[in-house]
């Protein structure tokens, strides 16, 4: 049971909404229960997230490491033909690590394994987001894991 208000009640929610503000309800904080009748949800954990993500693998802390990006169900890495501190800022900027420091290639936190995902990444360095840069097509490239691309932030 929660606690404190209850700001939702008689929610018609048809199933295609991407919001719970989108859903007919009764006018916020009127209801008619009380918190033994409070809402949950369960969510499957399908692995089905098609979303790309982020990560730095092999570091010393959680704002150094090699590059990985999921993709496609598998986390595979970024080659580092073209890699410099332009790219390294916006992962940086992505993960919220601060400003980077380096954008060391030639593999410096270890061999990935799996996929190489991405190539000739280009980025301008003003990107918030990583998966904003420019790249070759996912999964094309002519790199091995002796060329993942990793970044130093602050």
């Amino acid at each position: 049971e929660g606690s404190g208000p209850i700001w939702l009640d008689g929610l018609r929610c048809v199933g295609n909404e991407s919001h719970l503000s989108q859903c007919p309800a009764k006018p916020w904080g009127q209801h008619t229960c009380n918190h033994v009748e409070d809402a949950g949800v369960v969510c499957s954990a399908s692995g089905l997230d098609t979303s790309p993500r982020l990560r730095l693998s092999n570091g010393p802390d959680r704002c150094s490491g090699r590059v990985e990006v999921f993709h496609n169900n598998l986390w595979g890495t970024v080659c580092d033909d073209t890699w410099d501190l332009r790219h390294a800022q916006v992962v940086c900027r992505h993960l919220g690590c601060g400003r980077a420091l380096g954008a060391p290639g030639g593999a410096r936190y270890g061999h990935g394994t799996g996929p190489i995902w991405l190539d000739e990444v280009t980025c301008t360095g003003r990107e918030s987001d990583f998966f904003r840069c420019g790249t070759n097509t996912w999964g094309v490239h002519n790199c091995h894991h002796g060329e993942d691309a990793s970044v130093v932030c602050a």
